[in-house]
């Protein structure tokens, strides 16, 4: 975290304006449903705590964000351009066409972008829905699609548009890693936190996560570089790519029409993540910032409003522009200083200390950090450059946190002299010094109930001081678990859909990720694999050995134990963990399957992060 410059209410008319402008109105109650009556999103849990006063357990700072990004309703940015904002952690656009509505963005659930649709079709007419644009690969972005395109075939002749690669990244960050995201997405995210004054006040990208279904509707037009043009239901749009920026794939666009751009979420009143809390692949902060300095010169002159997949909308060309080059300048100050540091022997925790942005760029809000922050994406970018060895070799073999945990403490004198050190720290508030040592302590004896309190009471404080949303949410979460709460997993993107979306090769990558190795050391099964489907006959071999299951197109070059015949769908439900499908027609020995399916691990949505 950063200390703030900025005096919070002095400078920010602006943007109080612009998130209030353009209002059309909104739904009362704004709560949304599941079919089985559970509460998905509640948009207006937030306002009897934002109506009040700060209180001290909430940065000033990220009191104000929270206050504007729990705003909630339909929004009028330009003519022909509404967003609904509020009802979820992103936001839906509608942009009007000749026919109906093009769809930007269909939130996270389908019953979120349900509701969205609604309200929009309540003060705009009950318009079809005539196209549909993912701006990335994030599932707040395209999980709620067959909330706004319905039925077998959903996209029934509706252009589905998305960059180049979408479902490819969509599928390996909700698939391959999404139990662990999922589970550190819930700390991140706070969704499972109480909201109030010492719990969840937003996430600093948008106030949290719908907890409904999670689905996708497969692109049917793909932008595959920058300038291309479509035209969808009469509505003119020309790309931007912007890969391996927010996303691997991501696209801003213009509406030269209407003089309107979206920047997806590559500019937004934040300093965004570089290395998600929740983790993802490393960003690229240089190439973040190169089309950044790209968008402003295809576009800055050829607009005269600025919306993003997240927060409010900037109206004017100069302030357009300032907002763009401010973003853009953060971007590359994070990636080259902390490169200059890097070649001066800095490691990325030193690096994080040393680094603070330049005052012109503190002195702006959407600089600050609500969703990433400065101290973890210099970290980020010290990974990306010089991965998780710093090179003192001190570090090349540390124990792990139990058996450290054990060490520290018989160091110090035991369990009473630890707690009585970092009761210490706590009362100087060297807090980050006590959540360390007790630390130590929760894993060395997780059963050691004044270590627990006090590590939370720790935790406590450091998120009361957070200006940054999901550091703020972490904290919280991991207090909440040292004192027996469990979140679980809040959303479950591993959807139907996304295993419909996945290739055959990237199907058994599914499963190699889930073989218990040390259990399957010994196990052997070789199968060839014929798929049958609406594309019709695919064949593909797997053979396990060594602990690994290796796949490939075509059959494998040994004499398999099996020869399946499967469908898609009875192959999906196997890599979904469904009891064994009666529709497999299996040659050979049918044992292979079994021996196949009990290498397979099964993921922990409730493991536990703070404690052993």
């Amino acid at each position: 975290m950063r200390p703030t410059t900025a005096t919070p209410g002095t400078d920010d008319e602006d943007d109080v304006a612009d998130a209030r402008r353009g209002f059309v109105g909104t739904r009362s109650p704004a709560v949304v449903h599941a079919a089985d009556g559970r509460v998905v999103w509640d948009a207006d849990a937030w306002t009897p705590l934002l109506d009040g006063p700060r209180p001290d357990t909430v940065h000033p700072s990220l009191w104000r964000q929270a206050r504007l990004v729990a705003l909630h309703g339909l929004y009028q940015v330009t003519e022909g351009i509404y967003q609904v904002r509020g009802f979820d952690l992103s936001n839906m656009t509608l942009i009007e066409g000749d026919r109906g509505v093009v769809v930007v963005d269909p939130l996270i659930s389908t019953e979120t972008a349900a509701a969205a649709l609604e309200l929009y079709r309540a003060h705009r007419g009950d318009r079809p829905v005539t196209g549909l644009i993912y701006t990335h690969c994030h599932v707040d972005h395209f999980g709620g699609a067959r909330g706004v395109l319905t039925g077998d075939d959903p996209a029934h002749g509706v252009p589905v548009v998305a960059p180049a690669g979408f479902v490819e990244h969509a599928v390996a960050e909700n698939v391959y890693a999404g139990t662990g995201m999922g589970r550190r997405a819930t700390y991140m995210y706070g969704a499972a936190l109480p909201i109030g004054p010492t719990g969840q006040v937003g996430a600093g990208l948008g106030m949290t996560t719908s907890t409904g279904t999670v689905t996708m509707v497969p692109p049917t037009v793909d932008v595959v570089h920058t300038g291309q043009e479509e035209v969808v239901d009469g509505v003119r749009m020309v790309f931007q790519l912007t890969p391996g920026t927010e996303a691997p794939a991501e696209m801003n666009f213009l509406l030269p029409t209407h003089r309107a751009l979206c920047m997806a979420e590559n500019a937004t009143h934040t300093l965004h993540n570089l290395l998600t809390l929740r983790g993802a692949v490393v960003r690229d902060p240089h190439l973040w910032a190169r089309y950044l300095t790209e968008a402003i010169a295809l576009f800055a002159d050829r607009a005269d409003v600025e919306f993003a997949s997240h927060h409010w909308p900037t109206w004017g060309a100069d302030r357009i522009e300032r907002l763009l080059s401010e973003q853009r300048d953060l971007y590359a100050y994070l990636h080259d200083q902390t490169l200059r540091l890097i070649n001066q022997g800095c490691t990325g925790i030193e690096i994080a200390e040393l680094l603070t942005p330049p005052p012109a760029l503190d002195a702006a809000w959407h600089t600050h950090g609500y969703y990433g922050s400065f101290s973890h994406n210099v970290k980020a970018v010290y990974q990306r450059y010089m991965g998780w060895f710093d090179g003192n070799p001190a570090h090349l073999w540390q124990h792990p946190p139990e058996a450290a945990g054990r060490r520290y403490v018989d160091a110090i004198g035991g369990p009473e002299k630890l707690i009585a050190v970092a009761r210490r720290a706590y009362d100087d508030r060297d807090l980050r010094w006590a959540a360390e040592l007790l630390g130590h302590l929760v894993f060395a004896d997780p059963g050691n109930a004044e270590a627990r309190e006090l590590q939370a009471a720790t935790f406590d404080q450091l998120a009361f001081g957070a200006e940054n949303a999901t550091w703020r949410n972490f904290y919280l979460s991991g207090a909440a678990e040292l004192r027996g709460g469990s979140a679980g997993t809040a959303t479950v993107t591993a959807s139907p859909d996304l295993l419909a979306g996945l290739g055959l090769g990237e199907l058994f990558d599914s499963l190699a990720v889930r073989v218990d190795g040390p259990r399957a050391a010994a196990a052997r099964s070789a199968i060839d694999w014929t798929v049958t489907g609406p594309a019709g006959e695919q064949r593909y071999w797997t053979r396990l050995r060594n602990g690994v299951l290796v796949h490939g197109p075509g059959t494998g070059r040994d004499v398999p134990d099996a020869r399946i015949r499967i469908s898609r769908a009875d192959l999906l439900a196997l890599v979904g963990g469904a009891p064994r499908a009666d529709g497999p027609v299996i040659d050979g020995d049918a044992g292979a399957l079994d021996t196949l399916r009990g290498a397979l691990d099964e993921p922990d949505p409730e493991f536990a992060i703070v404690t052993p």
